[in-house]
Parts: structure tokens; C-alpha cells; sequence
């Protein structure tokens, strides 16, 4: 559950642990020293990083197919290679339930495109399985969902590991003194000069500018002013409107 401050960046309270190691963290200005890794206790927290050779970004965009917004099935899911951005699975999965919104203006996804492109959704499983191999290092924003709950993939059976970006770019806030954690689009526009951010996602898309954020983590984690500046960068950008204020 998400608190949104007076000054607009959503900070992480009651889900903190699921980032937080079980020490209190450090203030930026005071990184530990190279040598004193943090513990590896989940890649979550971006206590780990891998070459990217071994990474791939999935993401899965939903359609509504009830109006609470745990009303959701799978109707895209994407998989990216973080090396050289090539596409390894693009389909569209075709809903079990009949679908109530497209929520074309946030997935890009029209009824004309499931009706003429969609498999099931157990075929775009195996698809997934066939592309993704199986000890690659998953990363996305909220991947674990993404790849557990909607895709019911087994870590250490379809793949080796996840990295959260919402994990490895958090910033603590001093001033609220807990983590400020940032949207996809967020990142993006601060970080990613030459990447666009659409109003509309389009899953093989997010997962590009996933690998482009973990590629930009992985160049600047060891760069201890380059990493300060990007993330003051993140605290003091507004962020836009999210999708549910801009089509309530």
C-alpha cells in the first residue's frame, strides 16, 4: 500500500519489507564501502547485480474483466533480451473471462488485436517457457508479480532469478525517513534521455526500457556521484499524473 505525500512521491510503508534489509539502511550520503557487499538476502532489494548477458525483462499488460482492480487477466506478455533489446516473445493471450475494459489509453490493447492475434493462455505459457531460458535473471518493475502470480513461473525451474527495479532505483528520503519508490515512466523520464515515455504501454516496450534503467543501474553502481545525482534527480522531479487520476 502506497502513501502519497504533499510533495507527490509515493513512499513505500507497509510493503517496505518486502525491500527493506533487516538493518536500518544507511543515508545515501554514506555508502558502505565496495568491499562489504550487502547481504545477499533477496536480489529484490538490488543487493545483487549480474552481467547482463544472463538477463531478460518480462512484462505482462492485463485487460479488465470486472471493475475492482483485482478484476484482471493476462493479455500480453513480452520477453526482452537486456544485451542487444531483441524481442524473444511478443504475443497476445486471449482472456478466459469476457473482457470489460481494453484500458486501450494504458495497454495499447484493442479488441481488434486479441481477436486477431491472441492464443490461450496456456499456449503462450509454453511460448514463455520455450523463450525465456532457464536460469536467466528476470528484471521488471514489480517482476515478481508478473512472473508468480499472473505467469505461475517457478524460480530455480523457468528461470534463475528476479531483479525489482522498483527495488535497485528506490531512494531514501531523508525527510520522510523511508524509501520513495518511482513508476516505470517515472524512471524513464528522468534517467533515460533518449527513451520515450507513451501514455499508451506496450508490454514488448516496457520491457525495453526495463533493460535500459537495469543497464543504466549496472554502469552507475559503483559510481558513487554519478548514482547521488540520479537518484536527487528522482526525489526532486514531480512525477506526472498516474493513469487511474488521468481516466478515473
Amino acid at each position: 500500500h502506497t502513501h502519497t505525500h504533499t510533495h507527490a512521491h509515493a513512499t513505500m510503508r507497509a510493503s517496505a519489507a518486502a525491500f527493506t534489509p533487516s538493518f536500518a539502511p544507511p543515508p545515501p550520503s554514506t555508502p558502505p564501502p565496495p568491499s562489504t557487499p550487502p547481504p545477499p538476502t533477496t536480489t529484490t532489494d538490488g543487493a545483487r547485480a549480474y552481467p547482463s548477458d544472463n538477463v531478460v525483462s518480462i512484462d505482462v499488460e492485463c485487460v479488465a474483466t470486472g471493475v475492482t482492480h483485482n478484476d484482471r487477466e493476462v493479455a500480453q506478455i513480452a520477453i526482452v533480451n537486456a544485451v542487444d533489446e531483441k524481442v524473444l516473445l511478443n504475443v497476445f493471450v486471449r482472456p478466459r473471462s469476457s473482457v470489460v475494459s481494453y484500458m486501450t489509453p494504458l495497454t495499447g490493447i484493442t479488441r481488434e488485436t486479441l481477436e486477431a492475434e491472441a492464443v490461450s493462455f496456456d499456449d503462450a505459457l509454453a511460448m514463455v517457457r520455450r523463450a525465456l531460458p532457464t536460469d536467466a535473471v528476470v528484471v521488471g518493475q514489480g517482476v515478481l508479480k508478473d512472473v508468480q502470480e499472473w505467469l505461475k513461473l517457478e524460480r530455480g525451474v523457468d528461470y534463475g532469478d528476479l531483479i525489482d527495479l522498483t527495488g535497485i532505483w528506490r531512494v531514501w528520503n531523508e525527510r520522510y525517513k523511508s524509501w520513495s519508490v518511482f513508476s516505470q515512466d517515472h524512471l524513464v523520464r528522468c534517467l533515460l534521455d533518449d527513451t520515450e515515455v507513451n501514455a499508451s504501454h506496450d508490454a514488448a516496450g516496457d520491457c525495453v526500457k526495463s533493460v535500459r534503467l537495469y543497464r543504466l543501474f549496472l554502469k552507475l553502481k559503483d559510481d558513487a556521484a554519478g548514482l547521488a545525482s540520479a537518484h536527487a534527480k528522482l526525489l526532486a522531479t514531480p512525477p506526472e499524473p498516474s493513469f487511474s487520476k488521468r481516466f478515473p
